[in-house]
């Protein structure tokens, strides 16, 4: 069984839209905006790209993603990288020809079937939405969480409201870096 990944630039109170500069969300581009940028805090970054051998995209992550992280020399290795897409709605024709093979899953069902394939760990960036169905459903392995000192209020959240059974975390790993950044790796135990 293959080890899903949630991997999230978070902000203390749980919001993860916008963090890049996305537009559309009022604070966005949080993660640049009086922040001191520390190298060593995004180290698991590169070390997510090596180590996992497909991602998993919501349809809005992958429309937002897939005309620019092709050409991005920081996302290199993603680009050869199998990608999936979860969405009821996308189709072939929407998909970019030039960021390496992409598969459209249509439910929940599907991310399960491909969880159960052989391969190596399958990585989630953005995708708010699905990231909340998935944990949900269960099928979150891992998290790995770079939490920002800030309180961002309004905003897409990680994590749903859903009323359901407590998800028990195991945390794995931890460093608080000097401008207040935490990176957080925690072992969903199921």
């Amino acid at each position: 069984m293959r080890t899903l990944i949630s991997t999230a630039f978070i902000s203390l109170d749980g919001v993860v839209e916008g963090p890049g500069g996305e537009p559309g969300y009022r604070n966005s581009g949080w993660t640049f905006k009086d922040i001191e940028f520390v190298p060593d805090a995004f180290e698991i970054k590169g070390r997510e790209q090596k180590e996992s051998s497909a991602m998993l995209l919501g349809r809005v992550s992958y429309q937002a993603f897939s005309p620019v992280w092709p050409d991005m020399e920081d996302f290199a290795d993603y680009k050869s990288m199998p990608k999936y897409v979860v969405s009821t709605t996308l189709t072939e024709n929407d998909l970019v020809s030039n960021w390496g093979e992409t598969t459209i899953l249509r439910s929940l069902d599907q991310v399960a079937a491909l969880k159960d394939t052989e391969g190596g760990p399958i990585i989630v960036h953005g995708s708010a939405a699905l990231n909340q169905s998935l944990s949900d459903g269960g099928l979150i392995d891992r998290y790995h969480l770079l939490v920002f000192p800030l309180l961002l209020g309004a905003g897409k959240r990680l994590f749903s409201t859903t009323d359901k059974d407590t998800q028990k975390l195991k945390l794995v790993e931890s460093e608080t870096y000097s401008n207040g950044l935490q990176k957080n790796v925690f072992d969903v135990i199921h």
